[in-house]
């Protein structure tokens, strides 16, 4: 029996367009697959004659360090604030000072090679300017390029590198630090080669047939090349396409895996390849299409943050996440047309031509064989869940929970030089600044003053406003000020008895922005604070603030959109609050292991710090995606079945046969992918990949795959209630294809199209 559904009542279906949508594409494969290799082509071309993107400027609109930023970029025009500089740190050999003859003229030995090269801006001799630590063993070299990180020679970062060599034969120790040696963090190449392998190797266990196993990869990397030469050819800078990259694979097997796999089922249930490829895209398909909405939802709304690095990158993503939706429902159907047997398993292969369909009611044999195999893992779990949902509900509720635990300690910031590794020259130059200088020497703030309006003597304002600095509790110096050419505005650098990272210096960034309301009352001048440091804190309270209005926008609209699929009211918010859940837990493995240094040795991290600023949000923004694409792909199936007349109880293990095998092989290969980034070099990837593969295990295995069946079982058929007055305002996508029904062939068609291809 079929609950009735107000499907067949609808003037439009997305399950039967998408459906006409498959089968057109299969009829019409070659030319699907010339546009397709034209549309490429031409973004290919594209990005290959687009100029080059100006270098990538990182800005926060609203926040007093931008305004400073902007004040010393207007007043000092000569300062160039995107280029690159490195701080060559000098430590003289036990027992000697680097004002010693030998040690000095070493010194001025590298400081003269380092001058001499192409792009370099300036170098502040350390002697001449005072550089040098009280005890004498410690100096440093400022060297400002008058280009920025990424478009520094080689040839420049060698002759700055050989400086340690230089002063090593000589005796002196010579570190560098500062931007000009930062690399770009790079999640390709051998990372993304491992990720595709160890997809290859779960898609081929999953389907048994090699070219099952390849149309996903093969689709994913079509779309990642098609997402990647778009954004380049508009004119974005290669780092938005980080996000876009790994997403553009992520989803991209995953969308093309549920429809090969729908379509095997299509074919095993007698349908002809054709019909086959139509009612998977109709189906597999509706549900890629909300999966699909659900990530450009999350992506696109890291907008709210306020961030436009964050916003291009989050857009970028999304951008290439729609196209891989495109491919799956078009692009692929196309390729079945060319494999519509070898995709299918071996068993299938084997088969004649002119053999009855595997499901025909009079071939009982095969259909005990069918149901035999159809009790699977992912059956017999399912059932374990269905008798005993209480007992499951806890346990996981009490896991997730006792690993969410130390999220109570999440501190935020922006890890620089002292989370890098011990055994780099950033680190080390660091920890020399820090024990010659004193910590807080790491992290100085620059101050901006204005003293273009209300100022009667700008210099005496300035002296008041030195002395006022000076006096503030936490502040170890300040440089006298530095006046533009104009005298209208002023700067100087406050360092602080902190470090970088520590709640001191943030504490003491607040008072001293606290002070100035108290010092343009007395001087007429207007204080702004700024600097990496500041600008890292002011970094770290936006994202903080942006947090709740961020989920509650996202998990809002996600939750209206599953509503539309599912029509239920308990389904999208017990998604929505499992999605909290494996996040929450997600973050507890960060914080243990980032902050706490649990098993940090283990994956290579040294130095433990804050957590990176931008970790929630976009943790949040990327798993929140992918925790729905598995929550409609599992339970789609589940709702199909239901309307299809089946219990819920039974509803729930129709669905996890056919579908808990995919998305755990979907899910394995998100883990594998991402967990390959916890190799990477740079703290920052490797907090990435250990937060982005922990909350996909726990989404998609304990909450998706436990805690989801357990609560259906719980509601029964409330699971799926919808208030009456909500059914009528509500779309009807006919997400579970019930409306396909109408298109069905009569039987005898049915075998005789099998019979022919």
């Amino acid at each position: 029996m079929t609950r009735t559904t107000e499907a067949g009542d609808q003037h439009w279906s997305m399950a039967k367009f998408l459906y006409r949508l498959g089968r057109f594409a299969f009829e019409k494969r070659r030319l699907v697959v010339v546009v397709w290799v034209g549309v490429m082509a031409a973004l290919v071309v594209g990005a290959a004659n687009a100029p080059t993107p100006p270098p990538d400027t990182f800005s926060i609109p609203g926040t007093e360090s931008q305004q400073a930023f902007d004040l010393l970029g207007e007043r000092f025009p000569g300062t160039k604030s995107d280029g690159a500089e490195a701080r060559i740190v000098f430590v003289a050999p036990a027992g000697e000072q680097v004002n010693a003859p030998p040690v000095r003229d070493s010194v001025e030995k590298i400081l003269s090679d380092v001058a001499g090269g192409t792009q370099v801006k300036s170098v502040l001799d350390p002697f001449q300017t005072g550089a040098v630590s009280k005890d004498g063993t410690t100096a440093y070299a400022t060297v400002s390029y008058g280009e920025a990180t990424q478009n520094l020679t080689d040839a420049t970062k060698t002759t700055l590198t050989q400086a340690i060599d230089t002063g090593k034969a000589s005796g002196v120790t010579v570190e560098i630090g500062g931007t000009a040696l930062m690399a770009e963090p790079e999640m390709g190449g051998a990372t993304e080669a491992i990720g595709i392998a160890i997809a290859a190797v779960v898609l081929m266990i999953t389907f048994g047939a090699f070219a099952a196993a390849g149309l996903p990869l093969l689709t994913a990397l079509i779309g990642i090349g098609v997402g990647i030469a778009a954004i380049v050819a508009i004119g974005l800078s290669t780092t938005t396409t980080t996000l876009a990259m790994m997403l553009g694979l992520a989803v991209g097997i995953d969308y093309a895996l549920f429809i090969v796999s729908r379509y095997r089922t299509e074919r095993a249930e007698g349908y002809s390849a054709e019909d086959a490829a139509g009612r998977a895209v109709g189906t597999a398909g509706s549900a890629v299409v909300f999966a699909g909405l659900t990530v450009v939802i999350a992506l696109a709304g890291l907008a709210v943050v306020g961030i436009p690095a964050l916003t291009t990158m989050g857009l970028a993503a999304a951008g290439t996440v729609a196209v891989a939706v495109t491919i799956a429902l078009t692009l692929l159907p196309a390729l079945l047309g060319f494999f519509q047997r070898a995709v299918m398993p071996r068993a299938f292969r084997k088969r004649a031509a002119g053999d009855p369909p595997l499901r025909d009611a009079g071939n009982e044999q095969a259909d005990n064989a069918i149901h035999a195999e159809e009790a699977n893992m992912g059956t017999r779990w399912a059932e374990m869940i269905v008798r005993r949902p209480v007992v499951v509900l806890l346990i996981g509720l009490i896991g997730l929970g006792a690993l969410a635990l130390p999220v109570k300690s999440l501190e935020l910031g922006l890890p620089g030089d002292e989370s890098q590794p011990t055994s780099t020259t950033q680190r080390r130059a660091y920890d020399a600044l820090a024990e010659g200088f004193g910590p807080g020497f790491n992290g100085p703030l620059t101050v901006a003053v204005d003293v273009k309006t209300g100022v009667a003597d700008p210099k005496a304002a300035m002296e008041q406003v030195t002395k006022h600095l000076s006096a503030t509790p936490g502040v170890v110096s300040v440089s006298p000020a530095t006046f533009n050419q104009a005298g209208d505005a002023a700067v100087l650098t406050v360092v602080p008895a902190t470090g970088p990272s520590s709640t001191d210096t943030k504490d003491l960034v607040h008072a001293l922005r606290g002070e100035a309301s108290e010092l343009k009352t007395a001087t007429g001048a207007t204080m702004l604070v700024t600097g990496a440091t500041a600008m890292n804190i002011d970094v770290s309270q936006k994202l903080s603030d942006a947090l709740l209005p961020y989920l509650a926008i996202v998990v809002g609209l996600a939750i209206l959109l599953l509503m539309i699929v599912f029509r239920s009211i308990a389904v999208p918010i017990k998604a929505a609050l499992g999605f909290l859940l494996s996040v929450g837990a997600a973050f507890g493995v960060i914080v243990a292991v980032f902050q706490w240094g649990w098993l940090a040795n283990l994956i290579g991290v040294q130095q433990t710090g804050p957590v990176m600023s931008m970790m929630p949000i976009f943790l949040i923004g990327v798993v929140f995606g992918l925790a729905m694409d598995y929550e409609v792909f599992l339970v789609t199936r589940m709702r199909e079945a239901f309307a299809h007349g089946e219990s819920a109880h039974d509803a729930i293990v129709t669905g996890f046969r056919h579908s808990a095998r995919v998305v755990a092989a979907a899910a394995a290969i998100m883990i594998a992918v991402f967990a390959g980034f916890v190799g990477g070099g740079e703290p920052m990837i490797k907090m990435m990949g250990l937060g982005l593969a922990s909350a996909v295990f726990f989404d998609a295995f304990v909450v998706r795959m436990t805690l989801v069946p357990a609560v259906l079982a719980l509601l029964g058929d409330k699971a799926w209630w919808l208030p009456r007055w909500l059914t009528k305002v509500l779309p009807n996508v006919d997400v579970e294809g019930e409306s396909l029904k109408q298109l069905e062939p009569a039987e005898p068609d049915r075998q005789a199209e099998s019979a022919r291809v």
